[in-house]
C-alpha cells in the first residue's frame, strides 16, 4: 500500500469513534468538480453500487504510475470523501501499489462503525473498479 494511504488508514484507525465521520468529510473537497458536459465523463465508468451518481477512470501512465479521475456530485459528501481518500492516498502510486491496496480498506479505517453498510459497500466498489481498470491496462 502506498505510504500516504497507509498514513490515512492509520489516522482513521487510531481516531476516536466520534471523530471518524468528521475526519472523513474533510476529504470530500480533495477531488475537483469536473466541468459540465458529457465530454468530461468520456471514458469514465459508473459505479452503480454507489447510492449516488459516481464515475471513475484510472489510467496507467507510461511511467507505471496510476492517474485517477473521479466524478461525484457535491451533494454526496461521504462518497466524495471515499474518492478523496483514494485520490490523496494513491497520488503517485505505482500500478502494483494500487493493486496491493487491501479490499477491506474502509473496514481497516474503522469506518464500518461510523457510516452505513450501504456506504461502505459503495466505497468498496469504487476501490474494486479502480483496481480492475488498472489490471485490465496491465494485461
Amino acid at each position: 500500500m502506498p505510504a500516504r494511504l497507509a498514513e490515512i488508514v492509520d489516522e482513521f484507525a487510531a481516531a476516536p469513534r466520534d471523530l471518524v465521520l468528521e475526519m472523513l468529510l474533510e476529504y470530500a473537497d480533495v477531488i475537483p468538480v469536473l466541468p459540465e458536459g458529457a465530454a468530461a465523463r468520456e471514458g469514465m465508468e459508473q459505479v452503480p453500487e454507489c447510492q449516488t451518481s459516481f464515475f471513475l477512470r484510472a489510467r496507467v501512465t507510461p511511467e507505471g504510475t496510476v492517474d485517477t479521475v473521479f466524478d461525484c456530485p457535491p451533494e454526496a459528501p461521504t462518497t466524495r470523501a471515499f474518492a478523496g481518500i483514494l485520490a490523496e492516498g494513491l497520488a503517485g502510486a505505482s500500478a502494483q501499489q494500487v493493486l496491493d491496496v487491501p479490499d477491506d480498506l474502509y473496514q481497516r479505517m474503522g469506518l464500518a462503525q461510523a457510516i452505513s453498510p450501504l456506504r461502505i459497500r459503495g466505497g468498496t466498489a469504487i476501490l474494486g473498479r479502480l483496481k480492475r481498470q488498472v489490471r485490465e491496462q496491465l494485461g
